[in-house]
């Protein structure tokens, strides 16, 4: 009998499947993506998925279950959870073919965000893309020698004009910038015994010369000039882009650029407060768990600084570097630690009815629940 409902673990992924008469869907969830932010929970119009245990999935301490647990039978597979995941963790597929029904129903908005690198500023540099927590810089640059052994030789990411310059009534032809140098040949004279001396003539390669001088700084007689004029606008070859669709607008990027050339902005606005006095020491689960690096434990405070009724914080946060996806507050083992007030979703399309509901809870203010009332799952407390 028709629908049947099944769900199916493929290595990394979860898939959920409803199967009609003529028509097979799947949600398939990718659970390395997957942090546990809970957005799918609230955006579920059929109240589908629910949190699992958050912390111990994301760190590996609960094996092979998810963040998150997806009913198949309640599901109605309409990708509204797809589209509102800035992880891209969800895809929804019908007759095997990646598909969002509620775009093509009744429309839905979409994240309005804005990740972009001006060129102009850009200077091709490693910063952004070593910075990036989510693996979303495209470097689309050349690799050099100084990155891989047997990479593109280092003077050819120059814009430059390299002349050499040997003074042949100086040079006697001795050999020190041949022996140094694999852009020096000596073409040297036959020695016979009718002319006896050392001559010749030294020979130079453009193409491998680095304009480096050494050969400059050791010929033993000054014969050598080297001279290179290069373009002040020059850049490295290649470009560096942001890729859209694994960005999660964390500003990693944004705030290591030493050009100021990345522009980004979030998804959500907003605050995440962490409360000192209810934050127990020795734990690090949001730490560990939060996708943009940005809570961190601090370094110790020296003892001179320390006020004698403060409370020294377990945690801090850097709020330029955190999306308030709330992946913390669902993964807090204590109550009221962390609370997550958002005041507003950046978005672009038909505010809908079901988007309306949908934004009414995402900017609920919530925090840490210490008792849940099913074991296994994780519930959050909403504020007023």
């Amino acid at each position: 009998m028709f629908p049947k409902f099944s769900t199916k673990i493929e290595g990394e992924t979860i898939i959920m499947e409803q199967k009609l008469l003529k028509k097979v869907s799947h949600l398939v969830l990718n659970k390395p993506k997957c942090t546990g932010c809970g957005i799918c929970v609230e955006a579920c119009p059929k109240e589908a998925i629910s949190l699992g245990m958050v912390g111990a999935a994301v760190r590996g301490v609960a094996s092979g279950d998810a963040p998150i647990v997806i009913d198949p039978a309640k599901c109605s597979y309409c990708g509204v959870c797809t589209i509102m995941c800035p992880f891209d963790a969800l895809l929804v597929e019908v007759d095997g073919e990646p598909s969002l029904p509620i775009l093509e129903q009744e429309g839905f908005p979409e994240y309005d965000f804005t990740a972009e690198i001006d060129q102009e500023k850009c200077v091709r540099c490693t910063t952004c893309h070593e910075a990036c927590p989510h693996d979303a810089i495209i470097r689309d640059v050349p690799v050099y020698e100084g990155e891989v052994e047997g990479g593109i030789k280092r003077q050819t990411a120059l814009d430059a004009k390299t002349t050499f310059v040997v003074d042949k009534e100086k040079c006697t032809a001795c050999g020190v910038c041949t022996s140094l140098c694999p852009a020096l040949k000596l073409k040297r004279v036959p020695f016979t015994a009718e002319h006896v001396g050392s001559a010749g003539e030294v020979i130079w390669n453009e193409d491998l010369c680095d304009g480096c001088k050494v050969c400059v700084e050791a010929c033993p007689h000054d014969a050598i000039t080297v001279d290179r004029k290069v373009n002040a606008e020059a850049k490295l070859p290649g470009k560096v882009t942001i890729d859209k669709e694994e960005c999660i607008t964390c500003t990693w990027c944004k705030q290591v650029c030493p050009s100021e050339a990345i522009t980004i902005t979030k998804f959500f606005e907003g605050e995440l407060i962490v409360n000192a006095k209810k934050c127990p020491g020795g734990c690090s689960t949001c730490v560990d768990i939060c996708p943009c690096n940005a809570l961190y434990l601090p370094s110790p405070m020296p003892a001179i600084d320390m006020k004698r009724d403060g409370i020294e914080a377990n945690i801090a946060i850097n709020t330029e570097l955190c999306i308030l996806c709330g992946a913390c507050v669902n993964a807090c083992p204590s109550e009221d630690a962390l609370t997550l007030r958002r005041t507003g979703i950046h978005i672009k399309g038909p505010e809908t009815d079901l988007y309306k509901r949908i934004a009414a809870k995402l900017l609920t203010p919530r925090t840490s629940k210490l008792v849940e009332s099913t074991f296994g799952t994780v519930e959050t407390k909403k504020l007023e």
